[in-house]
């Protein structure tokens, strides 16, 4: 797993290709990062399907209860059964995007 924290963000990519593994250890560590927002990149997974992203269903709601970000990164999968507590786009930018969105919205108490 390769991190990197810009401001007030945590990018958290699966480096090893192995799912079950990583998700692991994002779950078991996520409660450190609770202060900050969080992406979790799985865009270079080719094996990434929406099964195994709907497992981020508890962890992202757990730590949207914190009022900050989790957002997925994912390629080539059906965004449209993807859970809507679940917040998945395709790039890192969109991912960038989604939270300073969600910054504002925050901030103006929404």
């Amino acid at each position: 797993m390769i991190q990197e924290h810009k401001g007030n963000q945590t990018i958290l990519k699966d480096s090893s290709d192995d799912f079950d593994a990583f998700f692991e250890i994002v779950s078991k560590n996520l409660t450190d990062s609770n202060k900050k927002n969080i992406i979790i990149d799985l865009s270079d997974n080719s094996k990434i399907t929406n099964s195994l992203i709907k497992q981020f269903v508890a962890v992202s709601k757990l730590h949207k209860k914190n009022k900050k970000s989790f957002v997925i990164v994912a390629k080539d999968i059906d965004f449209t059964s993807v859970p809507a507590s679940l917040t998945v786009v395709p790039t890192l930018l969109e991912a960038h995007d989604i939270i300073e969105m969600e910054e504002i919205e925050r901030d103006l108490g929404f």
